[in-house]
């Protein structure tokens, strides 16, 4: 940290470049006035002295991304910033203005677009353009194109949808969960609480929609004209998610980088959980960014944080972000093929200094240490190779066995507060964590633990650790946060495929207490053409699908209990409306029996406690 140049003020230079107006007071609500967002809550970054309770560097990170309201990026060309975790871009054509990533809830875009308009003007959302498929970037849609509204052409990267949904159908409700820690949305925002998540504030807390799209971006180097606005696109799959790209205007030399190359080192594999992803081809990507529009590009602009003016500077960053997913990606390799593990790369891990010392390049969201372990994991899986690591005791049986050789969980917490008192936060949390899963009711253990937590949460340069360490203390201290995003409203639920809605069934069941059933159903669905055979065999719901009017579609057995109806029916009997306006042949009680099998997911599962 004493190389860094705490002195250099160029970034807050570029923050607040461009500024025309805030949105005050920065409190959005929904139509019943709950508060999804409050940008005044975080009044308190303005005193430049980073207090005791945080990092320095992540001080610094979180005042420059708590600059709020409407900016200038280049002549027509505005951002609205610090609305949501994300950033709305807004490009002016012709005869209305198209619209890059619309936040996370309608609600906070629909204030992102009226403060722009208050500025410049009714104009007509006439496109709109997702980066990339993350909820962030799609999700207040209906708050630019509400239900109703004149058809425009909405653009996304190829593979889009598809992972977009995915990510909410198969493993969304873990994610989601733990996303409630990694932003730390629910904690008291202040010096000693939640200052920031280092690629934003935090997650706006709203209604998440999602307009589909109506034209795929296939190939790098493909252009479109949207209101009279010329756009050059770069696919870059598998790079920050698995469907994105970048793409350059021409006509006004400015560069959108999507979430490729934000102003911190970004993830591998986020602390929420997510498919991990490819440093190399990231790399890549970025060096290919900089050969198509490195000498054309005046100004470049992402989807997070503040723009980057000059194209020796924008091929700085560029370059900057290039070489260290790199030297990432090839020195854990090099080590991984040393024999070392992910744990033991990650902590030898340096990056070059001048790499290092970039603010750019600084662990607010990602870090070094799990990324590292992204790396090691993507290519080597969770295995370290270790016989003894193979087959452990999962962490309460673990707990019991560290109290008792400890000589009890008392002697376990004194031990673990030793540890802390000696300046070993890191094995404190070990065996403190050991003694709140051997006596989770042990109200001093949970108090020793989360005095841990709150300690290691204060030094974190990642806001995204940071936020953990705090929840964790939280939850110790006896307030378990509520999960409140809602990811799988009926909006979201329609953009699903039928396979993906069989899938989320597949997942729910409940396989002890479905290995005896045996079931078979056909669903023809009758506005896809197509019919679905499900089969519930040994506890797993497989099933095929084939056209309707095909011979494999009829197979030689009826199936226990057919349903023929539409995609609109289908949702809502899913959603527990009946099979009233269905046609069925063969047993209801099947699709009863099916449904008696499902677990129910619980948005509010404990993560720092057993």
């Amino acid at each position: 940290m004493s190389d860094l140049d705490y002195a250099d003020r160029s970034d807050f230079e570029d923050a607040e470049r461009g500024f025309v107006a805030a949105l005050s007071p920065a409190v959005v609500r929904t139509d019943d006035g709950r508060v999804i967002w409050d940008g005044d809550a975080y009044a308190f970054l303005n005193d430049e002295k980073s207090p005791d309770t945080a990092h320095p560097s992540l001080w610094r990170q979180s005042r420059l991304c708590n600059k709020q309201g409407l900016f200038e990026v280049t002549t027509g060309i505005y951002q609205v910033r610090n609305l949501d975790l994300s950033n709305m871009t807004l490009v002016e054509g012709d005869t209305g203005v198209i619209v890059i990533d619309p936040l996370i809830s309608a609600e906070t875009a629909a204030a992102a677009l009226a403060l722009y308009r208050e500025h410049r003007g009714e104009r007509p959302v006439t496109g709109l353009i997702y980066t990339h498929s993350h909820g962030d970037h799609f999700g207040g849609s209906r708050g630019v194109l509400p239900h109703g509204h004149a058809p425009v052409p909405v653009i996304a990267p190829a593979g889009f949808l598809e992972h977009a949904v995915a990510e909410n159908v198969y493993a969304g409700g873990a994610m989601t969960r733990r996303a409630v820690y990694m932003y730390g949305a629910e904690l008291d925002k202040g010096p000693a609480g939640q200052i920031g998540a280092g690629l934003g504030m935090t997650t706006s807390k709203g209604t998440i929609t999602l307009v589909p799209p109506t034209l795929d971006i296939t190939r790098t180097g493909q252009e479109e004209t949207v209101d009279g606005v010329r756009i050059v696109f770069q696919m870059t799959p598998d790079t920050e998610a698995p469907s994105e790209m970048n793409f350059y205007f021409p006509d006004r030399s400015a560069l959108c980088m999507a979430e490729n190359a934000t102003h911190n080192m970004h993830n591998i594999l986020t602390l929420r959980g997510a498919v991990v992803r490819d440093t190399r081809i990231w790399a890549h990507y970025l060096g290919e960014t900089i050969a198509l529009f490195g000498d054309r590009a005046d100004v470049a602009f992402a989807s997070h944080h503040w723009p980057t003016w000059g194209r020796e500077r924008i091929v700085e960053h560029l370059a900057g972000q290039r070489d260290m997913w790199a030297y990432l990606h090839d020195q854990t390799l090099r080590m991984t093929n040393q024999g070392l593990t992910g744990a033991e790369i990650a902590e030898r891990m340096e990056l070059p200094p001048a790499v290092a010392n970039r603010w750019a390049n600084r662990g607010y969201y990602g870090s070094v240490s799990h990324n590292v372990k992204a790396v090691y994991q993507r290519y080597m899986g969770w295995f370290d190779g270790n016989p003894s690591h193979l087959w452990e005791h999962p962490p309460v049986e673990q707990a019991t066995r560290f109290a008792a050789d400890y000589g009890g969980v008392p002697a376990l917490i004194a031990k673990g507060e030793e540890y802390a008192a000696s300046g070993d936060l890191r094995f404190a949390a070990t065996l403190l964590g050991h003694a709140v899963f051997a006596a989770p009711d042990d109200t001093s253990a949970r108090q020793a633990l989360a005095s841990v937590y709150e300690k290691l949460g204060y030094g974190a340069e990642n806001g995204t650790w940071r936020n953990f360490y705090l929840m964790g203390a939280q939850e110790l201290r006896g307030t378990v946060a509520h999960t409140t995003l809602e990811t799988t409203n009926p909006e979201m639920a329609m953009a699903l495929t039928v396979d993906m809605l069989i899938d989320s069934l597949a997942i729910r069941v409940d396989g002890p207490r479905a290995w005896d059933t045996r079931l078979t159903m056909a669903w023809t669905v009758t506005d896809e053409g197509r019919t679905w055979h499900l089969l519930l065999s040994n506890g797993a719901l497989t099933y095929r699908s084939t056209e309707t009017t095909s011979e494999a579609a009829r197979p030689a057995q009826a199936a226990d209990l057919t349903l023929t109806l539409t995609k609109p029916q289908l949702l809502a009997v899913l959603a527990g409306k009946g099979l009233d306006d269905v046609h069925i042949q063969g047993d209801p009680q099947v699709f009863e029996t099916l449904i008696g099998l499902l677990d129910t997911p619980d948005p509010d599962f404990a993560i720092v406690t057993p």
